[in-house]
């Protein structure tokens, strides 16, 4: 564990489950050990929640759904402010939370807690505006009815998420949910529970009411499925892989409850030969490397016009050199460790699967040698097309350079992907970005830009990669239900109304 002065002082770790607004262990007494992926020495022991927990979670929520529901918008913006306000007070601590428990550096971690403030912030601004909307009229082809929409809480939402980004991709969901006027049971990774844990003590002193938010820590199989396949749960919200979201999907079927789905990507980062090719290599990079690659988003295909490859290739193994790998506390590291042992032995099997296959090694770059989860950023070309660098989602710092000769070959080898997440292009012509943006079969686009995300606009993909979307308006529209109200005008008889004679 890290010296207790990066840490602000006085602040607890929380280690409990949290249901019902009361902080408590879990049912059957078991613990779950959290490591420090930097020096693979135990941080803390956490609750380990089971099939029990998860109803007394999921009961609470259904109980406090009752008033929760008939808040105002005004209130559930007040209350969002307040959580974001706090997340404000405890920037430093919940940074240094996260680079400890994830692995991130530092100046990572504070670019999250950044985003988590921002998020919570817009969607106050959305529940603010949701007292003046209320039910809308809609024009029917009748003068004796007329109809009105409205939009109320789904109910209870299982909010399941994932080790890359703790509290950020919490945040996207937590932040509408709870602006919707719906209750939540929250399962962090098992991996990464402690800023999530930390948020959720954020969470009850602003304020927010017993049962409305719980906090279950545990694993998939003990948390996870009960929580997806408990009746009272009326939608789930996951983001993994696509391998536990098809599972999430199967299982929610059972019970026809509303799922979305965040999972997976093989996203493709396309360099023309009129680029800016020093703007092109730090977009690359930073679609690579950035959170050691753990990112659903990593731009780890890259397709750069044949004239300029060989210069991109030259500039890019050139950052790869002088990527700093380390302890994400220690000033100039710009890469931390992979977050848990069972990524780090992934991404090296799919290294050494590279090599075998044929694919041309460019360069590794220097990591420490342990302990801890280091992987050298690497850089490959001339990856066939079948390999598994090219096919496959690596989640770690793996770049895979193929050359392409038309517009048309980039488009039709970014395209060809069971995956549509996001898609970057690089061009000095805007008319062709603007085009080659249209064709791309990706839910996020930047043209000559990095990998920046904004509350305001919206998040998810195309194939394999989503269902629904979250952040923007979106991401609110996730969890209300669409009830239709239909009633009589007034001076419509009643005998006029059922038809009689």
């Amino acid at each position: 564990m890290k010296p207790d002065n990066l840490l602000p002082s006085g602040i607890p770790l929380r280690t409990e489950l949290y249901i019902d607004g009361c902080w408590r262990a879990a049912e059957a007494g078991r613990r779950l050990c959290v490591v420090n992926p930097s020096t693979e020495q135990k941080i803390a022991e956490v609750a380990a929640a089971d099939a029990a927990d998860v109803d007394c979670a999921v009961q609470a929520a259904a109980l406090a759904l009752r008033s929760w529901k008939n808040t105002t918008g005004a209130a559930r913006a007040a209350l969002l402010r307040a959580i974001a306000r706090g997340v404000e007070a405890r920037r430093a601590h919940l940074a240094a939370l996260q680079s400890l428990n994830n692995g991130k550096p530092l100046a990572e971690a504070q670019t999250d807690v950044g985003d988590v403030i921002a998020t919570f912030d817009y969607y106050a601004d959305l529940a603010d505006s949701m007292d003046q909307t209320g039910p809308s009229s809609v024009a029917i082809p009748s003068s004796d009815y007329h109809a009105q929409i409205s939009r109320e809480p789904a109910g209870v939402v299982a909010l399941i998420v994932p080790w890359n980004f703790p509290m950020v991709t919490t945040a996207w969901k937590l932040a509408p949910a709870l602006a919707a006027g719906c209750t939540v049971v929250l399962k962090p990774s098992e991996i990464t529970p402690l800023p999530e844990l930390e948020l959720a003590a954020i969470l009850e002193q602003a304020g927010v009411p017993r049962g409305v938010v719980n906090v279950l820590t545990g694993t998939g199989t003990e948390v996870g499925a009960p929580l997806v396949a408990h009746p009272l749960v009326a939608k789930v919200s996951f983001t993994g892989s696509t391998a536990v979201g098809a599972q999430v999907m199967k299982t929610a079927a059972d019970t026809i409850k509303g799922v979305g789905l965040e999972l997976g990507g093989k996203s493709a980062i396309i360099v023309f030969a009129d680029a800016d090719l020093e703007l092109a290599a730090d977009l690359v990079a930073a679609g690579g490397f950035f959170n050691a690659g753990q990112m659903c988003s990593a731009t780890s295909r890259v397709l750069v016009e044949r004239p300029v490859a060989d210069e991109l290739v030259a500039r890019l193994a050139q950052r790869v050199t002088q990527i700093v790998v380390g302890d994400p506390f220690a000033a100039g590291v710009q890469m931390g460790p992979l977050t848990n042992r069972g990524q780090y032995e992934r991404v090296q099997r799919f290294i050494a699967q590279g090599k075998a296959a044929g694919a041309r090694l460019v360069i590794e770059g220097s990591a420490p040698a342990g302990p801890g989860y280091f992987v050298k950023p690497t850089l490959f070309v001339d990856v066939p097309s079948d390999s598994v660098l090219w096919r496959e989602e690596i989640f770690g710092p793996v770049l895979c350079v193929r050359s392409f000769d038309t517009e048309e070959e980039a488009v039709r080898v970014a395209n060809d992907t069971e995956f549509g997440l996001v898609a970057t292009v690089v061009t000095e012509d805007a008319a062709r970005g603007s085009r080659v943006a249209r064709e791309l079969e990706a839910g996020v686009v930047w043209i000559n830009a990095p990998q920046l995300i904004f509350p305001q606009t919206s998040w998810g993909g195309y194939k394999r990669s989503s269902i629904g979307r979250e952040l923007g308006p979106f991401g609110l529209a996730a969890f209300p239900e669409i009830k239709q109200i239909l009633m009589p005008n007034r001076h419509t008889p009643a005998a006029q109304r059922i038809g009689c004679p």
